[in-house]
């Protein structure tokens, strides 16, 4: 299965993808002054709808994947996105993270290509920008709404192969929150204390005790997404805590929001807190330094010897590909 860069939810790839297709002719060249202003609205970034957008037909509802017909080969000259429902709600903004799904087709043949976020675990939410694809794709619409968009044949580069035109049908699923959202649980005797900001960032308070030396692990809020699995990919956030100290050696929420390390390759400790655990869920877990950087310190490790504190925030997770 051959898609293009959406699948992957590499929006850098796929801005270059749409910038590539909404090109003047191969080795063409224009006039900076002729060249339009960048848009920085994101409501101003869906692209205009067209004549090959609008003669895709469609039906099912938003967020169940679609019956799709078309009459191919289907003429696409440049980037087009008709908007087929609305969603309800709040207009998404610039810097959401949003979830969403789609079906891909050839323009040329009609052949599907794939689909791909109609089942859980399969992507994690991308966030959005009026600079990114997924915001020409999007704009600022609103939970629920159900696009076409038409993408032109693209050239070969140095750096990219050449596409052929495509045809997608996309909804956006929701905007994930950047905190656990569930339901909160009752705290663990003699597990440090946890306070949180009104974005919720967490503050950690150490036991005036000494550090356990065993695993500990307790659900501050239960979530009603999908579970992590070994192998998994997910999206958190997290705050980690000295023991012996109390302060804070590294933290998502002081960098640039949500964390994702391919694969999960975290700390044994790590990993046993999350994995079985549903999205939108917090944790927060004791880990001994066997479970952690192991028991020595050293210039390069750090952390080494040290029992480490974690408050995680699942937001989302995919699994690996089987």
């Amino acid at each position: 299965m051959r898609l293009r860069p959406l699948v992957t939810v590499s929006l850098a790839a796929l801005s270059a993808v749409l910038l590539a297709g909404c090109a003047g002719p191969a080795g063409g060249t224009e006039s900076p002054s002729a060249s339009a202003a960048p848009v920085t609205n994101l409501c101003d970034a869906m692209a205009s709808s067209g004549a090959a957008s609008e003669a895709v037909g469609v039906e099912g509802e938003p967020g169940v994947e679609p019956e799709v017909s078309f009459e191919s080969p289907l003429a696409v000259d440049d980037l087009q996105v008709t908007v087929l429902d609305e969603g309800d709600g709040d207009p998404i903004e610039a810097g959401d993270y949003i979830s969403f799904a789609f079906n891909a087709y050839s323009a040329d043949t009609g052949e599907p290509l794939g689909t791909l976020g109609y089942e859980p675990g399969q992507m994690l939410p991308s966030q959005i920008s009026a600079e990114s694809g997924l915001g020409q794709l999007l704009g600022c619409s609103a939970p629920g709404t159900r696009v076409v968009a038409t993408f032109p044949a693209s050239e070969a580069t140095d750096t990219s192969q050449a596409i052929a035109a495509e045809v997608y049908v996309l909804d956006l699923l929701s905007v994930v929150p950047i905190a656990a959202w569930g339901e909160p649980q009752d705290p663990v005797s003699g597990m440090p204390v946890v306070t949180l900001a009104d974005d919720g960032a967490p503050s950690v308070e150490i036991p005036s005790a000494d550090a356990p030396t065993d695993l500990q692990i307790a659900v501050l809020k239960k979530g009603d997404g999908e579970p992590v699995k070994s192998g998994d990919t997910t999206m958190l956030q997290y705050h980690g805590v000295e023991w012996a100290t109390g302060e804070s050696f590294d933290s998502s929420w002081t960098k640039n929001g949500p964390y994702v390390n391919e694969g999960n390759q975290y700390i044994q400790g790590f990993n046993e807190a999350i994995e079985g655990q549903p999205a939108g869920s917090q944790i927060l877990v004791v880990i001994p330094p066997e479970l952690g950087y192991g028991l020595e310190e050293s210039d390069t490790v750090p952390l080494g010897g040290k029992t480490l504190v974690f408050v995680i925030d699942i937001l989302a997770t995919m699994h690996a590909a089987s």
